[in-house]
């Protein structure tokens, strides 16, 4: 008999997710399944966890359904479900909106939406039939606001904001607890290995270009940002525990001290206001739209 509630995490070995994998490890009352990109499990190893009983490690790009199907056939058919579902897997394109593609527009949004959404779908069932169970997407500041350059990865997170929210409403009745996560700025490398897209990586290189200077500005601003900022992966890992262990979490949860500065200004600052301030406080944006190349 399964004693241990099952965590399923995804985007299990970098950054968030694999400070999250680390601290579920040392709680040591979960059976975990962690996962990670097929090309990337070799992470794992690298940061000492393996395989063991209760520990289990799984290639998964969530993009592919037939993975995603065989994976929660697996954990439904040898312990009866997940118990805690935290959809971590996610990436960014950094690109303005005129640099994306439609196909590009659809990889964003099938990584960080329709993937977790999918997810969550393969994992109600077994959740309802137990009337129990605990879904955690998580999300960003993106997901409240949009910055340039960022509007494809604040789409796919504004999109999925909207759906955890209805879900939250939807599974109540079966005692389901849904939460979103939602850090700003963490201090890590992450912001580099951000990707541009095609177009956007060739202009960003050219100083003639008509928006040379909204990815030189934004990148310089927001990498100073996340040098700079005490919030760490391991501190936003440090709330979703939180989360995990709360009888009733809230629907949302700000993962960072900016997250909740963005949200008071959004709330409380007339529309006009916020949008002009936040313009007039974007860097050197007097040089922006000095090309039309």
């Amino acid at each position: 008999m399964n004693k241990r509630p099952v965590v399923l995490l995804t985007g299990a070995s970098v950054g968030l997710g694999l400070e999250l994998a680390k601290m579920l490890i040392q709680e040591d009352k979960y059976r975990l399944f962690l996962t990670a990109r097929p090309s990337s499990l070799d992470r794992f190893e690298k940061a000492g966890i393996t395989n063991t009983e209760f520990i289990h490690l799984r290639g998964l790009d969530v993009t592919f359904n037939n993975m995603r199907e065989d994976l929660i056939q697996e954990i439904n058919e040898k312990f009866d479900g997940v118990d805690v579902l935290i959809n971590n897997a996610g990436f960014t394109y950094r690109s303005v909106s005129e640099h994306v593609t439609e196909s590009e527009r659809l990889v964003q949004m099938e990584t960080n939406f329709r993937a977790p959404m999918e997810l969550i779908r393969l994992c109600l069932p077994k959740m309802r039939k137990r009337r129990s169970g605990k879904i955690i997407n998580i999300s960003s500041v993106g997901g409240q606001m949009a910055m340039p350059t960022m509007g494809v990865y604040s789409a796919s997170k504004h999109a999925l904001e909207g759906s955890t929210e209805s879900l939250w409403y939807e599974v109540k009745p079966w005692n389901i607890k849904v939460c979103l996560v939602a850090p700003g700025f963490i201090n890590s490398d992450g912001f580099e290995k951000v990707k541009k897209t095609p177009l956007g990586q060739t202009e960003s290189n050219d100083s003639e270009t008509a928006y040379f200077y909204h990815y030189k500005y934004m990148e310089d601003f927001i990498g100073k940002i996340m040098r700079f900022t005490p919030s760490t992966s391991k501190s936003v890992a440090k709330k979703v525990i939180k989360v995990i262990n709360a009888k009733t979490p809230p629907l949302r949860v700000w993962g960072t001290w900016d997250a909740v500065v963005f949200s008071l200004l959004r709330k409380f600052m007339p529309q006009r206001l916020y949008h002009f301030v936040l313009y007039y406080s974007l860097p050197h944006i007097k040089d922006w739209g000095k090309s039309n190349k």
